[in-house]
């Protein structure tokens, strides 16, 4: 049973991972409340959150950078420097950061999104001193080692992730597709010709301008004294210099005036479909949050409308997924995407697909399914508060958007969304005009098929297989 609906019909305030949920579906965040912030004299910024549920802690390094900010011929040149930042330092040797941090019984890793670039590690409360020493070398002393050998590893991840499987590949197809001017239009991890030719001198300038103090964004969760962390991160952070100041990204993508279609001719073990619809982010609150639940009501879970409909009820596809996210930093995709069952056509499920979607515009969400989808969402950004890390990640990341504070808005936002808004996004975005249609035809069987899913962070890799991080 889900909180929120604990709180509504037992008609009980509950005070969970500091969100206070009231009855009537009203929520108050006393997250941001308990939050010590600091931007020192370099514009690098400090988020400290004392959380005592157990002993340890998070150091969480958020980077403004991510394929956004490259340049046509320089694809991928992010998350190859996620990966070189393991590759040691003036001080430190290759891998020696990790191997540190685990000697002192924590865990690190990284990952690279369009929009950022993450590094953390979670470790007992009383060695947070050790990351915090590491990747302050690591931002100011770069000095990565064996630059060949990892952009081979970085070479193959791709070959793993897009190559070796044929939904990631529709899915870069497709994204490629539905971006025509903003840099949205290459994967994270890059085309596979502009990593070939990647240098460590391009590696070197672009860790100078991007991972510059006045880029970052240091957040520590943990059971600790908020004011000596503080402290300590002042101490650590606070006399390294930035580098050129990078250049804005100011593409902005053209309106889609039509339907595209592209194919996919490649080894599968069943054909598939992804559709693709342009729709605003977080900038545009009110249809971002009416979004986040018509993506709940179509697609999120066995009871809702596109899993009843394609593998229950027609058995059109062995599954099925909806996939949006708000907090992109510019306009993004709503994608729909489903693996066929065998013998089924994917015209066929893409017709259906646009039945379900015709059915929400021309009748809004009954009162019950819009609650039902209400409290999913926000019984899963509450039961996440249990998480440090994930507390961390979302004071990271609101503070990229704008401010830390956005965290407590989310509750209210979501719990504000009408039907009458949820039927009007399905009418204003979910449209055939607005969308790049892709479809996969198998041309014989996949032997090796590699786990993924629709875009997403790219995160480190330590063994040949790709992660994406929940």
């Amino acid at each position: 049973m889900r909180i929120t609906f604990l709180a509504r019909v037992l008609g009980l305030s509950l005070l969970v991972g500091g969100l206070l949920i009231t009855a009537g579906g009203s929520a108050q965040a006393a997250i941001s409340d308990q939050v010590r912030y600091a931007k020192l004299d370099n514009g690098l910024q400090l988020i400290v959150l004392e959380n005592h549920k157990a002993p340890v802690a998070t150091l969480n390094i958020f980077y403004k950078v991510g394929s956004r900010n490259e340049q046509f011929g320089q694809t991928g040149i992010s998350h190859l420097c996620e990966h070189l930042m393991f590759r040691g330092t003036k001080k430190y040797g290759p891998e020696e950061f990790s191997k540190i941090v685990a000697e002192n019984g924590g865990e690190d890793n990284a990952f690279t999104s369009e929009d950022y670039t993450v590094y953390f590690e979670i470790i007992n409360r009383d060695h947070l001193d050790v990351p915090i020493s590491l990747e302050a070398d690591r931002m100011e002393n770069f000095a990565p080692q064996g630059f060949d050998s990892e952009k081979a590893v970085v070479m193959e991840e791709r070959r793993l992730r897009t190559e070796d499987n044929p939904e990631d590949a529709l899915a870069e197809m497709v994204a490629a597709a539905a971006y025509v001017a903003h840099p949205y239009h290459w994967p994270v991890i890059g085309w596979m010709h502009d990593i070939q030719e990647l240098t460590l001198e391009d590696a070197l300038k672009y860790h100078a301008i991007h991972y510059s103090p006045r880029y970052a964004i240091v957040v520590a969760v943990g059971d600790f004294d908020g004011n000596k962390i503080l402290t300590a991160l002042r101490d650590a952070f606070g006399s390294i210099k930035n580098g050129p100041e990078a250049m804005p990204v100011t593409e902005v993508e053209p309106p889609q005036e039509g339907e595209r279609r592209v194919v996919l001719r490649h080894p599968a073990n069943l054909p598939a479909f992804a559709l693709a619809y342009h729709v605003p982010n977080y900038l545009t609150a009110k249809d971002a949050f009416a979004l986040e639940i018509a993506g709940e009501i179509l697609g999120d879970g066995k009871s809702s409308r596109l899993y009843q409909d394609l593998v229950v009820n027609k058995q059109l596809t062995i599954d099925q997924a909806v996939e949006y996210d708000l907090t992109a930093f510019d306009p993004t995709l709503f994608w729909i995407s489903g693996q066929m069952r065998p013998g089924v056509k994917t015209d066929d499920a893409i017709a259906e697909v646009d039945r379900e979607l015709a059915a929400l515009q021309a009748h809004p969400p009954s009162p019950a399914e819009l609650q039902k989808a209400k409290n999913l969402e926000q019984a899963e950004f509450v039961f996440s508060q249990d998480s440090i890390f994930q507390e961390a990640q979302e004071l990271g990341l609101y503070q990229m958007l704008g401010s830390y504070r956005m965290v407590d808005q989310y509750l209210g936002q979501i719990d504000k969304v009408s039907a009458a808004d949820v039927q009007r996004v399905a009418k204003q975005y979910l449209v055939a005009a607005n969308r790049t249609v892709g479809v996969l035809v198998p041309t014989g069987l996949l032997v090796h098929e590699a786990g993924g899913g629709i875009g997403g962070p790219i995160r480190h890799l330590e063994k040949a297989e790709a992660k994406i991080l929940p």
